[in-house]
């Protein structure tokens, strides 16, 4: 809060000569522009600014974003919360950054990320194809290039946060359906001349997309019947969503769901022990009792 003294005194700062009357005329001539300036009487008269574009609530949920992002590298987070600061008054700045704490761990060695996902911004917006090369890591932590570093060429559709990691789904004509990439994983991200692949949008739905794949591993499509234990209405709330029909009786309740048919899939079922059961399809159930068999060979003497 400044009075008007302090107001006058700090534009002399600048090099702004003013007085009084010229102050109180600018403080109306900002109001009326949309600025929320607030009038407080204490000990004298003061004046400041008591909304922004965004609250310091608001700017603290970004920050938690950023820090807790597994995409973004920590020195590109450091940079982003610093213009996030900027954004607020110096002094909710000071407070915003003492609660800042950015870790390495977990975060990923590709410093390209941010600016693969401006790429692929622009190819999506301008409806054009993508090139790139997709990487795994070896045991030294070295890149190893898939396709022994031949370039994919795809058309992207959308980036989507899955699983604390990011994602580009493509369309492949090839397979008529689509296909993931890990974003750091990806490299030498460059738009293309050549036009996207059409492809219905229509019946493309990312939410309902991400929903049926678990983790992003693709598999078959499959309409599953699933009965869980009362207490895991939460867990099964938040992975299918809310319009999920639950069939209740007094200790269980059954969805069916369209799924793939992947090893992610059935490890996320197995997680839950005897408070799962898939009913149908066979298919699913013999995929899970494989896998039972699997960790069975391995674990027991």
């Amino acid at each position: 809060m400044l009075s008007v003294n302090e107001l006058i005194s700090k534009l002399a700062e600048y090099g702004v000569a003013a007085e009084r009357k010229t102050v109180y005329d600018d403080i109306e001539a900002l109001r009326l522009y949309g600025i929320d300036i607030v009038m407080e009487k204490s000990k004298s008269y003061g004046y400041y600014v008591a909304s922004r574009d965004f609250e310091l609530p608001e700017l603290k949920l970004l920050v938690d974003a950023v820090q807790s992002s597994r995409f973004i590298t920590g020195k590109k987070s450091r940079a982003l919360i610093k213009r996030l600061s900027s954004l607020t008054s110096t002094h909710q700045a000071a407070a915003l950054n003492r609660q800042v704490v950015v870790t390495e761990q977990a975060k990923p060695m590709n410093e390209g990320v941010y600016y693969n996902v401006d790429a692929i911004h622009e190819a999506i917006g301008s409806k054009r194809k993508i090139e790139f090369q997709y990487f795994d890591y070896n045991t030294n932590k070295h890149r190893v290039y898939r396709k022994d570093g031949e370039t994919y060429c795809h058309t992207p559709v959308a980036l989507c946060w899955n699983d604390d990691k990011y994602y580009l789904i493509c369309y492949s004509p090839k397979y008529d359906d689509f296909v993931h990439y890990r974003v750091d994983r990806m490299s030498s991200v460059t738009i293309c001349e050549e036009a996207a692949d059409c492809f219905d949008e229509k019946q493309f739905s990312l939410a309902g997309h991400t929903k049926q794949v678990f983790g992003m591993f693709q598999g078959a499509p499959a309409l599953a019947k699933l009965r869980f234990c009362n207490s895991l209405v939460g867990v099964v709330l938040d992975k299918f969503g809310a319009d999920v029909v639950l069939r209740t009786d007094v200790s269980h309740f059954e969805i069916t769901a369209m799924v793939s048919e992947s090893p992610v899939f059935l490890s996320w079922i197995f997680q839950f022990g005897n408070k799962v059961r898939i009913l149908e399809p066979p298919s699913l159930r013999l995929a899970m009792a494989g896998l039972i068999a699997e960790h069975q060979e391995i674990y027991v003497p």
